[in-house]
């Protein structure tokens, strides 16, 4: 099965790498996690498309302005369970698309991506995040 155009907004499976974890020399994420395309820009010198992806997470975080709670339509809608769910901001992991850690579905035909958060949860997702970035709080994880 071909992966997906990485689009901005698109949810993927991908074994994410915390920051922490990167930190302590790990690296290998501990276990496939639904994560968004937060940003993709083309490399014009060797064609490669990078992306940045955010990662979601059943686990509170401690800074509710460092996340945004995904409501529970929006994850019926990407087939995810009904537990709640966050998508964390002050972090990201980027790499060459498609890379090594972009995992197909367990037990679904359709591949590599639940679907696309909805414009207005994604706008909001991005309006923080620009936030996060001018206070210098964004952590990155370079995945290559």
């Amino acid at each position: 099965m071909a992966f997906p155009d990485p689009q901005s907004g698109l949810v993927i499976s991908y074994g994410y790498l915390w920051h922490r974890e990167h930190r302590r020399g790990q690296e290998e994420g501990r276990k496939d996690r639904p994560c968004v395309i937060v940003l993709k820009t083309s490399v014009a010198e060797n064609g490669d498309t990078i992306v940045r992806v955010a990662p979601i997470t059943h686990s509170e975080p401690e800074d509710g302005a460092l996340a945004i709670e995904i409501p529970v339509p929006v994850k019926r809608h990407l087939d995810l369970d009904t537990e709640r769910s966050w998508v964390i901001l002050d972090e990201m992991n980027e790499f060459v698309w498609p890379g090594f850690d972009v995992r197909q579905l367990r037990g679904k035909p359709q591949g590599y991506a639940y679907g696309f958060l909805p414009p207005a949860l994604f706008g909001q997702l991005l309006r923080k995040l620009g936030m996060l970035w001018k206070s210098g709080k964004l952590k990155r994880v370079p995945r290559d």
